[in-house]
């Protein structure tokens, strides 16, 4: 599958189902309870700003390509950019998964976390 031609929408979708399985929990209730603090989009933003420069080049450009797409749905709780920035974030998990480099995906999300553990959101 060539997902550089996949709208980052779509991929941004997968991501976040990915990124919000990837935490580890699979019962509804605990996943909601658990999820909140890690899918918030303030969260996930601040994540892959601090992890950009980290990031390869092929991964920087989908993030910028999907930071920079117009988007048709607004964040309840995020400011505008924080929802590009977030919805870039979720991107990336969901590139890093179709392209089936599950390692990656794993430290990606590794990341996202350790981040996120570590700031006041």
């Amino acid at each position: 599958m060539d997902t550089k031609n996949i709208n980052t929408t779509a991929l941004a979708y997968i991501g976040d189902a990915e990124y919000v399985m990837k935490n580890g929990a699979v019962h509804a209730d605990r996943l909601h309870r658990e999820a909140v603090r890690y899918v918030s989009a303030t969260g996930q933003a601040k994540a892959i700003r601090k992890m950009f420069d980290s990031l390869d080049e092929e991964e920087q450009k989908l993030v910028k390509r999907a930071r920079n797409h117009k988007y048709s749905s607004k964040a309840r709780s995020a400011s505008p950019m924080e929802y590009k920035w977030a919805t870039a974030c979720e991107a990336l998990i969901g590139k890093t998964h179709l392209d089936g480099n599950i390692e990656r995906e794993k430290q990606l999300v590794a990341q996202i976390i350790e981040i996120i553990d570590s700031e006041e959101i």
